[in-house]
C-alpha cells in the first residue's frame, strides 16, 4: 500500500471552509504554503458535515489503483446528510476506482507498506463475510497484510488513526494508554508487537484530546499535528516530533472546532501520490 511517505498532495472538503471551521482551515492552508505542500479543494462538499473526507475517500492502494470501501458506517444510519456523492465527485476529478462491498471507513486503515492496522470493529459492519473471508478479501484489496487491534469501545467510530500510526521500518506510535487504560494498552501491544516496534505517547495523565494529538495529517516529510486549548498540547507535540525524527513537524493552531465534531486533521484529509516524487 502507499503510506503517508509516499504521498505528496493533500486534499479537504469545501465545507472546511465554512464558517465554524474557517479559522483551522486558515491555519492549516497557512502550514501549508509554509512547507510548500501541495493541496487542493475536493468538489461537491459544501456542507459543513462533509469535513470527513478520510472516511468516504477512495483508498490509494499503488500510483494508479484506488480502492472505493461501502460508506454506511452505523454511526450514520440516521444521519445521511453526513455522505456526499462520492462517485460524482470522483468523476470531477477524475479518479477511476475498484469498488468493494466491504464496509470500511478510512479512518480505521493505517497503511504500514506491506501491513495495514485497523480496529475489529470491521467484523460488526461486515457480517455478511465470514471472519476468514473478510481478511482474505482486504489482503487482496489492499496489497498487504490487515493487523487487527482490539476496537476502542469508548470511542464509537471504531477508527485507528487516533489509538495508533504508522512511523516508518517497522515502527509505530501508540496513543497515551498507559495512563489511562492499562487492559486496552495490554491488549494493543499484544496484537501489535509480533509485527512492529511499538513506541508508546506518556502524559502521564488522562486528557479526553490524547487521540487528537494523533490523528494529525502526514504527508510525504511533514507532519501537521492539531492544537487545541487542551494544557497537553505542547507535551504532545513535542513527543511526537520525537518520534518523527526526519519529518518536520507543524503545529496547526485552532483546531478545537474541527476536534469537538469527533475527529481532526487526518479525518479532515485525504492525501495521494498524485505523481513521481523525486
Amino acid at each position: 500500500m502507499i503510506t503517508n511517505f509516499e504521498t505528496n498532495k493533500v486534499y479537504f472538503a469545501q465545507g472546511l471552509s465554512s464558517p465554524v471551521f474557517e479559522n483551522a482551515a486558515d491555519s492549516l492552508v497557512s502550514a501549508f504554503h509554509d512547507s510548500h505542500v501541495n493541496w487542493a479543494k475536493i468538489p461537491s462538499t459544501h456542507s459543513p458535515q462533509h469535513i470527513w473526507v478520510r472516511d468516504y475517500m477512495p483508498v490509494q492502494v499503488s500510483r494508479n489503483r484506488f480502492i472505493q470501501f461501502r460508506y454506511e458506517p452505523d454511526y450514520l444510519m440516521e444521519s445521511p446528510e453526513y455522505k456526499p456523492d462520492v462517485h460524482g465527485l470522483l468523476n470531477q476529478l477524475g479518479i477511476d476506482v475498484t469498488c468493494s462491498t466491504i464496509n470500511l471507513d478510512g479512518g480505521n486503515i493505517i497503511s504500514c507498506g506491506d501491513k495495514v492496522i485497523m480496529t475489529d470493529k470491521i467484523f460488526q459492519e461486515n457480517r455478511q463475510y465470514s471472519h476468514s473471508r473478510l481478511i482474505e478479501e482486504l489482503t487482496e484489496l489492499l496489497d498487504a497484510e490487515p493487523v487487527l487491534i482490539p476496537w476502542d469501545i469508548y470511542e464509537e467510530y471504531g477508527h485507528a488513526d487516533g489509538m495508533v500510526r504508522y512511523v516508518g521500518e517497522g515502527r509505530v506510535l501508540l496513543n497515551n494508554y498507559c495512563d489511562f487504560d492499562k487492559a486496552l494498552r495490554k491488549k494493543l501491544l499484544a496484537a501489535l508487537s509480533p509485527y512492529f516496534n511499538v513506541t508508546e505517547l506518556h502524559y502521564g495523565t488522562f486528557s479526553d484530546m490524547s487521540w487528537a494529538y494523533l490523528n494529525f495529517l502526514h504527508v510525504g516529510h511533514q507532519i501537521f499535528i492539531p492544537m487545541t486549548d487542551d494544557k497537553l498540547g505542547e507535551i504532545a507535540f513535542r513527543q511526537i516530533a520525537e518520534s518523527y525524527p526526519n519529518c518536520h513537524c507543524h503545529p496547526v493552531q485552532n483546531c478545537k472546532s474541527i476536534v469537538s465534531e469527533g475527529g481532526a486533521l487526518n479525518c479532515s484529509t485525504w492525501n495521494t501520490l498524485t505523481e513521481i516524487v523525486v
